[in-house]
């Protein structure tokens, strides 16, 4: 942990990214103090420009506080974003680190199954998902977990292949540990370094994914997301242009921030980077 700190500490564009999404997280979790209320309420004259008297980012053409929707927008949108990672990286772990241990048939299989779903185009297979299925919270969390877990797999079964010959799992089979613990307790604690670096990853394509889908109008229509915003004030945009900038700005901010700490976290993995950023 303090190799990690001071390798952020080496990388200002890091502290940066972390410093915006920690804040980002902040206001998401504090929207309700920020503003209380339903952000679909009506609360002014409709169109309002930002800068308006009271309402910092304006009004939509119903009169709804632009400011308090994107505020409770960046709730809903890092809650699904944020278990569509969880579980696809879940999913992922488990299938790649049974896939890299066992080999075999296991791994064969699997890995046709990787393959299958890194050869449909995420965001369509993600679309037809939800589509299917009636749009939820939890259809758009497990339709992003069902597209984003490969990539996951693959790199924990890169890891494991590595690993599964290293003394210390030898030493442990010679003690007559069984492969479950060896893999649960040995093997898997030693790949969660490049495992963070990839859940960064898939959190900033979970949050683009919850975006295309909200926009699409087949996310939770009851509940406010930045997709959702930007879908709504598309027709428009070239009056009333805040409408869709200002979630955009909000996803392009928290997926650039979260870049840029995925950034630093391979930077932290690859002793050559780091050498090269203190150069």
């Amino acid at each position: 942990m303090i190799g990690l700190l001071r390798s952020f500490a080496s990388r200002p564009s890091t502290l940066l990214g972390l410093s915006v999404f920690l804040a980002v997280i902040a206001i998401a979790v504090a929207a309700d103090l920020l503003y209380p209320g339903n952000p679909f309420r009506m609360v002014a004259r409709p169109n309002l420009p930002p800068m308006s008297a009271g309402y910092l980012l304006g009004t939509d053409m119903l009169g709804r506080d632009l400011t308090a929707a994107v505020v409770h927008g960046s709730r809903v949108t890092l809650t699904i974003a944020g278990f569509a990672t969880l579980l696809a990286v879940a999913i992922g772990t488990v299938i790649g680190a049974l896939s890299g241990y066992y080999g075999a048939l296991v791994d064969d299989a699997s890995m046709r199954v990787t393959e299958f779903f890194q050869a449909i185009p995420s965001f369509l297979f993600a679309i037809v998902l939800v589509a299917v299925v009636s749009p939820s919270r939890l259809s758009v969390i497990v339709a992003i977990a069902i597209v984003s877990w490969p990539s996951v797999a693959r790199l924990v079964r890169a890891e494991v292949l590595s690993l599964r010959t290293r003394d210390f799992v030898r030493a442990a089979k010679v003690g007559g540990l069984s492969d479950t613990r060896i893999l649960f307790t040995h093997v898997l604690p030693n790949t969660m370094s490049p495992l963070l670096v990839s859940a960064s990853v898939v959190m900033a394509t979970s949050i683009l994914i919850e975006s295309g889908i909200s926009f699409l109008g087949l996310g939770d229509r009851n509940a406010v997301s930045w997709g959702y915003l930007i879908g709504t004030g598309r027709t428009a945009i070239r009056v009333n242009w805040w409408l869709s900038a200002f979630p955009g700005f909000a996803i392009f901010l928290t997926v650039w921030s979260l870049n840029l700490v995925g950034d630093g976290l391979s930077t932290w993995l690859d002793p050559r980077k780091t050498q090269a950023a203190r150069a």
